[in-house]
């Protein structure tokens, strides 16, 4: 059995010497100390004393700092830069190190940036890249190739993570015509989830370029997730569940109609009902995106998923947010997928990665 120790000097030795190297670790086992441990070992012979972190999301650099103080690096801050991948190709080379976190944001635009910087290049992520041909497969492999790895079912196995199981609730589409969809001349008609998804589906049948190709499918995913049947569900699923239990809604008005509380953009109300939801003081909250990452909320255990993608990264972002509990807990996650539609093939290739032992499926009516 591994504990955090061991991990992050088997990683730090599986990279040291290397100008482009790449780790996938699991959350709750430290990235970002990895990388803190990395630059602090080659802080005293680098020549500008410089080091360049790009993140996703402007929020994670906090993260960066608040580790750095919290573990005895805060002699690096002074050192660190940041910027985001959208911001990459605008920034220096003039740094000795590039710390790529969740490198699994890469694409091709980063090419010509990374090809020409000068440093060392190390990648973080949870998520590698499954998929080697794929456009984040190629960038990661060609400037932060993955060289040591440690999953999220090894940090459960050696009791770094909670144990969890996840459900799947299969729902049928209904046939009832109770959506009101409006038309171009300003008129409305009322349609079922059956004969909207037939139709999408119909539509990807016919010959198209691929870019007609790929707006018909966003258009299926997204009368899929604006479907009544899930909202209806995991309303009376959350009514049934009785620990402290987050949802993730698809859009704002789901997540209010669902929970009486929720977190999101337009809620004047969501950072007080965060901190609410983080002390106990309310049990349950529906969000939309905003909670998938740098929120740690204590005691979470069950969470409702209306809709996974066919991305592994947000799903294991959404599964990670209740993998903090005291590792004898266990946490339930539920996840909701319409029978008989690509939704079942999202959610399959969703938790390809997932140890199928703790993932039970079950066919579920209207309640």
């Amino acid at each position: 059995m591994k504990n955090r120790t061991i991990i992050q000097e088997e990683a730090l030795k599986a990279i040291e010497g290397k100008r482009k190297a790449g780790l996938g670790i699991s959350m709750g086992v430290g990235k970002t100390l990895i990388g803190l441990m990395y630059l602090d070992n080659i802080h005293v012979n680098c020549m500008f004393k410089k080091y360049l972190i790009v993140a996703p999301k402007i929020s994670i650099y906090d993260s960066w700092k608040d580790e750095c103080v919290k573990h005895g690096f805060a002699h690096l801050l002074p050192y660190l830069e940041f910027t985001t991948y959208r911001s990459l190709q605008k920034a220096s080379k003039d740094y000795d190190v590039v710390i790529l976190d969740e490198c699994h944001s890469l694409k091709f635009n980063h090419d010509y940036w990374l090809a020409t910087f000068p440093g060392r290049i190390l990648g973080l992520t949870g998520t590698p890249p499954r998929y080697k041909a794929s456009e984040k497969g190629k960038m990661v492999g060609l400037y932060c190739p993955i060289l040591y790895t440690y999953i999220m079912d090894s940090a459960v196995d050696d009791k770094i993570l909670n144990d969890y199981k996840i459900i799947v609730h299969v729902l049928p589409l209904s046939s009832e015509r109770n959506m009101k969809v409006k038309k171009k001349d300003g008129t409305y008609f009322m349609n079922s989830e059956q004969k909207s998804y037939e139709y999408w589906s119909d539509q990807l049948k016919r010959i198209m370029s691929p870019k007609e190709v790929q707006i018909k499918r966003i258009m299926r995913m997204k009368a899929l997730m604006g479907f009544p049947t899930k909202e209806k569900y995991a309303k009376e699923l959350l009514d049934m569940i009785h620990d402290k239990c987050i949802v993730f809604c698809n859009t704002t008005e789901q997540a209010d109609w669902i929970c009486k509380n929720s977190y999101h953009s337009k809620n004047q109300d969501s950072n007080d009902n965060l901190d609410e939801f983080k002390n106990g003081s309310i049990t349950k909250l529906s969000c939309v995106q905003q909670l998938n990452e740098g929120v740690n909320i204590p005691n979470l255990k069950a969470g409702i998923i209306l809709h996974s993608y066919s991305n592994e990264r947000q799903s294991s972002q959404r599964i990670g947010r209740l993998l903090r509990l005291n590792p004898k807990d266990k946490s339930t996650i539920h996840i909701l997928a319409y029978k008989d539609t690509v939704d079942m093939d999202w959610v399959s290739e969703a938790l390809k990665d997932i140890d199928s032992e703790k993932i039970a499926y079950t066919e579920s009516m209207i309640m």
